[in-house]
C-alpha cells in the first residue's frame, strides 16, 4: 500500500469540503480551488476526515494513490495559509519594479521586460532585487514562478540571472588563459 497515500487528511474549522463523485471542491478563508481525482481512486469524507482509497493493487492504481493524497492535501493548505515563493535576482543592473499589479524587469536587455500578474496570483516586490510570487493554487504559484526566471535563467559562468531564493548555481570554470 502507498504510504503516503494511506494517511488521512484532517480538515481545519473553516474550510468545506464537498465531494462528488471523483470532483472535489475545497472552500476556505483564501478561496475557493477544485480537483477532479483520476478514475481508479475514491476520495471520502467521515467526521472531518478525508481518506483516500484504491481498488486494487495494480501499477496505475498504486501510482495514483499518493498522488491524489498529495493533491487534495496541498487544495486544503492553499486556501487555509497559501502558497509562496521568493525569487532573487543577480546581476550589476538588473532589478525589477512595480508597476500597479504589474512587474518591470531590466535584465541587461535594449529594452525593460514587463510582466502581467495573472488574476490568481499576487506578485510583491520587496527590493530591486527581491520579489515573491503568491497564490492559493500551488501548481499556479510555482509555474508562473518559473515563467519569471525563464526571462533570465542564471548564467553558470558569472551566475548571474533570475533564481529561486536559496537556489545553488553550479558554477563552471570559464576558459583558461594563458
Amino acid at each position: 500500500m502507498s504510504r503516503i497515500g494511506r494517511h488521512p487528511i484532517s480538515v481545519p474549522s473553516g474550510v468545506e469540503v464537498n465531494i462528488d463523485g471523483n470532483d472535489v471542491s475545497v472552500k476556505g478563508p483564501k478561496g475557493e480551488l477544485s480537483l477532479t481525482v483520476p478514475s481508479p481512486i475514491t476520495a471520502t469524507l467521515d467526521d472531518g476526515v478525508i481518506t483516500v482509497t484504491r481498488p486494487d493493487d495494480e501499477r496505475e492504481s498504486r501510482a495514483r494513490h499518493g498522488l491524489s493524497r498529495t493533491l487534495i492535501s496541498n487544495l486544503i493548505t492553499g486556501v487555509t495559509e497559501g502558497y509562496k515563493k521568493d525569487l532573487e535576482i543577480v546581476g550589476t543592473g538588473y532589478r525589477v519594479q512595480a508597476k500597479g499589479s504589474d512587474l518591470e524587469f531590466a535584465l541587461g536587455f535594449s529594452h525593460p521586460v514587463s510582466v502581467k500578474a495573472p488574476e490568481d496570483i499576487t506578485l510583491t516586490v520587496e527590493g530591486p532585487t527581491k520579489l515573491s510570487v503568491s497564490g492559493i493554487s500551488k501548481q499556479r504559484v510555482g509555474e508562473v514562478a518559473a515563467k519569471i526566471r525563464k526571462l533570465r535563467r542564471p548564467d553558470p559562468y558569472k551566475g548571474k540571472g533570475i533564481r529561486y531564493a536559496g537556489e545553488q548555481v553550479r558554477r563552471k570554470v570559464g576558459k583558461a588563459g594563458k
